[in-house]
């Protein structure tokens, strides 16, 4: 399941479920958990969200160009090309950052069907893969490591600046890539943790009472 391809719904009530028997049950339950954490927590999924950020360093880049023309130049040229930076560094910086919020909007909903589909039974043979334990630690430090580097850059750049030896502009566009690699990384934490909550909670949780209807 590719993250553009359309979700399966969420699973239907109790009183409308029409599996035959348990093991109906939990094939289809399988099928659709092996494609959402796939979907949630794939290696598509991470180049997907830094391919994102990447472009959305390069336009913020472009920005930076733009405020040290502006800054330093003293011609018309200088705020003509600044100008032509600004306006090309906006249109590639706002689409990356609406791609990233609509792609945070879906994992929400993935999430959410992950606990509802995961929540109708057990199964803990076939859930183990589920677990994706290594692709988690591979989110979990890439993640962390960005967010070390973007609040180092964020914090030591201005605390290194020097009055005549950095402009104002050279500090905003590193401080601008800092928070950009900051928040990449954070988007990545929180996954990572929301991941181990949920087979944490779903898949190792005993359920409280019988889902299938059929067993009634």
């Amino acid at each position: 399941m590719s993250r553009r391809a359309p979700l399966p719904p969420p699973p239907p009530p109790t009183e409308l479920r029409s599996w035959p028997d348990r093991d109906a049950l939990l094939r289809d339950r399988a099928l659709v958990l092996g494609e959402l954490t796939r979907t949630f927590m794939g290696p598509g999924s991470l180049g997907l969200l830094w391919m994102w950020a990447g472009a959305a360093v390069v336009g913020w880049s472009l920005v930076g160009l733009a405020l040290v023309s502006f800054e330093e130049g003293a011609d018309p040229f200088s705020a003509l090309l600044g100008a032509v930076f600004l306006a090309v560094g906006a249109a590639v910086i706002i689409p990356a950052v609406a791609f990233v919020a609509v792609g945070a909007a879906r994992d929400l909903r993935v999430h959410r069907l992950l606990t509802q589909w995961g929540g109708l039974d057990r199964d803990p043979a076939v859930d183990l893969p589920l677990r994706m334990p290594r692709v988690a630690l591979v989110w979990l430090t890439t993640s962390f490591a960005l967010c070390a580097v973007g609040l180092f850059l964020c914090v030591a750049v201005p605390a290194k600046a020097r009055a005549g030896e950095d402009t104002y502009a050279q500090v905003a566009w590193l401080m601008g890539i800092g928070f950009l690699a900051w928040l990449t990384g954070l988007t990545g934490l929180v996954k990572a943790f929301a991941h181990r909550r949920w087979v944490v909670r779903v898949l190792a949780g005993v359920p409280a009472r019988p889902l299938l209807s059929v067993d009634r």
